[in-house]
């Protein structure tokens, strides 16, 4: 008996399990006898298989899927009128002649072959178109990562900006209060002089006649 493996599941080992799911649909077949043929092809449970398919690669080959449902009603068609027209073309042989739609009926089992092909090809191309944009969506992580980073040293620049004119702002305000406080004592001053000067034109003068005595200047 296989043992489960515990490592994850690598996108070969999903194309397989595509690949055998979808033939057992097309032929009419079981997903379980698919996951149990899975399992002994890469080393693990049916159950296993029949999980990583329901959770994780069914939602991937919806498509595939319907091609393999419509590949399946046709081959059931086909089964159903198969024993009527094998008997037809027995009686035209024995009649003599050849049976005239012989000649032009498709060939089913090459038809089979090519729709399978093309159902291969299709996962194939589907795998590459994947891988293609895992690459871009990690590009596009990277270049977001930057623009994060970008963004950061901004914020980081913007703030150290923001301190600076805080400074610049508060020596302003001190120089304009000190230059206000100046202001007002210049205008003090001015005023205390000036009434300086009116209190020494207000105050009498004399001046010392020729006897001696002070006489009063107006």
């Amino acid at each position: 008996m296989t043992a489960v493996r515990q490592d994850a599941w690598s996108e070969e080992d999903d194309l397989i399990l595509a690949e055998v799911t979808l033939r057992h649909i097309r032929e009419g077949g079981t997903q379980l006898a698919a996951f149990e043929e899975v399992g002994e092809k890469i080393g693990r449970t049916a159950a296993a298989c029949g999980f990583r398919w329901n959770s994780c690669v069914r939602k991937k080959y919806e498509a595939a899927i319907s091609i393999a449902k419509a590949q399946r009603q046709k081959r059931s068609q086909y089964r159903k009128h198969s024993a009527v027209g094998s008997s037809v073309s027995s009686v035209a042989t024995l009649e003599g002649g050849e049976s005239a739609g012989s000649a032009g009926k498709h060939d089913p089992l090459s038809e089979e072959t090519i729709s399978i092909d093309a159902v291969i090809r299709f996962l194939r191309q589907w795998k590459g178109t994947y891988q293609e944009m895992n690459r871009h969506i990690k590009a596009l992580e990277k270049e977001l990562k930057d623009k994060d980073e970008e963004l950061d040293e901004l914020r980081r620049v913007k703030d150290n900006l923001d301190k600076q004119m805080n400074h610049v702002q508060t020596d302003y305000r001190v120089v304009n209060d000190d230059y206000k406080a100046l202001i007002q004592i210049m205008d003090r001053a001015r005023k205390l002089a000036f009434l300086a000067e009116e209190e020494d034109e207000q105050k009498p003068r004399f001046k010392m006649d020729a006897n001696g005595n002070l006489e009063r200047i107006e």
